[in-house]
């Protein structure tokens, strides 16, 4: 039988390199080679476009077993149609209260006397 879970052992590497990192002064030369296949780091824009995706995968996502579950397919329960559609609803909202605070930081960027 296999867990997913985590060893103790995979923990402990996790905290030093977390206090190794901490450890480090800004400006040096980090600790461990650069790995070439590692993922480069993204931008603003990159993370907003994915967020902007799950929210939207969501949301077909509940769509879709909302259709299912109308069309009789036992195979989808009401408990899942529910717990899919309101996971999308807060996705949603959580992504029109973060737009509400980018437009209001723009606003106030732009009301700024240079």
């Amino acid at each position: 039988m296999k867990t997913s879970m985590i060893d103790s052992g995979r923990i402990e590497a996790m905290i030093s390199q977390l206090k190794a990192a901490a450890t480090r002064p800004q400006g040096g030369v980090p600790a461990v080679a650069a790995d070439p296949t590692a993922v480069p780091k993204t931008g603003f824009a990159d993370a907003l476009k994915a967020s902007l995706d799950g929210v939207n995968a969501s949301q077909k996502t509940a769509e879709g077993l909302g259709s299912r579950f109308a069309l009789g397919d036992d195979k989808v329960s009401l408990s899942d149609v529910m717990i899919s559609s309101q996971k999308a609803n807060i996705g949603f909202q959580a992504t029109v209260q973060v737009r509400n605070k980018l437009v209001s930081a723009y606003q106030d960027i732009m009301n700024m006397q240079i």
